[in-house]
């Protein structure tokens, strides 16, 4: 910021300096040039043809320094066949004048004498009788303009310096005051690292104040996810710890029903870690943040693969299809568990409807069947790990439980009703809608 500021004030500046130093030289020099019409305007009144010269002054030119040789200011008449009439003070030079016809005072610059840079004034005149064209020209050393032009260019030049040093200086404060707050916020997140802190929790501007809500919010996010993540770990040790007990002690005890251990306590292993194994899926697709799946999509295409294990249940979906924020895979995984578990305790029916409840933030799925439902007091625990009302069909008990954690993870619901127009169980399957 500091380097850009600097930029635009070097080229502002310079800008404006060569544009004040034109319009200041303009000023000198026409003022310079106004100087020299005095003397070539008193020429013309005065001059008048001379049989033998060709031109003379009828009166004396009142500047002393026409007459003292070398002294900087010159005049000089010249005519075709005539030998130019010079002023005493050009001694014995002569100038050199341009060619052609000037009706008009013209200015110009002429190096023509070593050392001595002059500032001509010439004019084209043609006197009562005569037919000659007549160069009336005036010069005039240009060491007091030049002198004037230097003293004022130095001037902008100290002045814009100041100026710039100025705005610079100005630059850097500002943006040194303005990034206060970002150097407060470095100051809190390092004290955050190394106190053991949880949130940024120091008063600041409130230009930083969002991105210091932001911030809380990442923390408070990863805290969540990191808690998230410990409880799961203890939950599968907890959960495997009492197979692999039991299987170790039927080891030791040499126990004759140890392979019916070992397999039925494999089988419970599988479960719980099938369970932590879709709940870590699902939390690392979740943090992506772009997730979207069509549920109309996803319930046909569940319905077509459940239908073939499934052949003597009719199917039945309707509704209008919506995206909801979350990932094709476990969408599929979500019905593919509700729609397989309610062809298999049915009684031959199931219908699903999408966005059944229409509302501005979450699709509401409806799965029903026309089976022999779940008691009201029992629906709370059929969400848990292995938890099974009918121990008849295969099955692992984990289908419901996977159900609710994917959903919550998603910033779902899941929640069990009784169908009114079937008379089994209504499945109500809230997800948030994609944005």
């Amino acid at each position: 910021m500091m380097m850009i500021a600097a930029g635009w004030i070097v080229i502002l500046l310079s800008v404006g300096g060569f544009a004040l130093d034109r319009v200041l030289t303009n000023q000198l020099e026409q003022e310079f040039d106004n100087r020299l019409l005095i003397p070539l305007n008193a020429m013309l009144r005065s001059a008048e043809v001379d049989p033998i010269w060709g031109v003379r002054f009828n009166s004396i030119l009142g500047n002393q320094s026409y007459l003292e040789p070398g002294s900087g200011s010159y005049w000089q008449i010249s005519g075709d066949g005539y030998d130019p009439f010079p002023s005493n003070s050009l001694w014995d030079d002569r100038l050199v004048v341009r060619e052609g016809e000037f009706l008009e005072p013209v200015f110009y610059d002429s190096v023509q004498f070593r050392d001595e840079a002059l500032r001509i004034v010439q004019r084209t005149v043609q006197l009562p009788g005569s037919d000659v064209q007549w160069q009336f020209v005036v010069a005039q050393n240009r060491e007091e303009i030049d002198n004037q032009i230097a003293q004022v260019r130095l001037t902008l030049i100290w002045s814009f310096a100041i100026l710039g040093i100025g705005l610079f200086l100005m630059a850097m404060a500002q943006t040194w005051y303005g990034l206060g707050p970002l150097r407060r916020v470095r100051q809190a997140i390092a004290r955050i690292r190394t106190t053991g802190t949880n949130r940024v929790t120091e008063p600041l501007p409130l230009e930083v104040q969002p991105m210091v809500e932001e911030l809380n919010a990442l923390l408070e996010h990863s805290e969540k996810q990191a808690e998230e993540a410990r409880t799961h770990a203890g939950n599968l040790a907890h959960a495997l710890k009492t197979p692999l007990t039991v299987l170790n002690n039927a080891a030791h005890a040499q126990s004759p029903d140890l392979p019916e251990a070992v397999l039925r306590e494999a089988d419970v292993m599988q479960r719980h870690v099938d369970h932590h194994l879709a709940r870590a899926r699902a939390v690392g697709r979740r943090a992506t943040g772009l997730s979207r799946a069509s549920a109309m999509e996803s319930a046909q295409g569940v319905e077509r693969a459940v239908s073939r294990l499934y052949q003597h249940v009719r199917f039945d979906i309707a509704g209008r299809d919506t995206d909801v924020a979350m990932e094709r895979q476990d969408l599929d995984e979500l019905l593919g568990n509700l729609i397989e578990n309610a062809a298999k305790y049915g009684g031959g029916s199931v219908f699903i409807t999408i966005d059944a409840e229409p509302d501005a933030k979450r699709c509401v799925i409806w799965i029903e069947d026309d089976g022999m439902g779940i008691p009201e007091k029992e629906r709370d625990a059929i969400f848990g790990r292995g938890a099974r009302l009918d121990m008849s069909k295969p099955g692992t008990g984990l289908g419901l439980a996977i159900v609710r954690d994917v959903a919550q993870i998603y910033g779902g619901t899941v929640s069990l009703h009784e169908s009114e127009d079937l008379g089994g169980l209504l499945v109500k399957l809230k997800l948030p809608r994609a944005g």
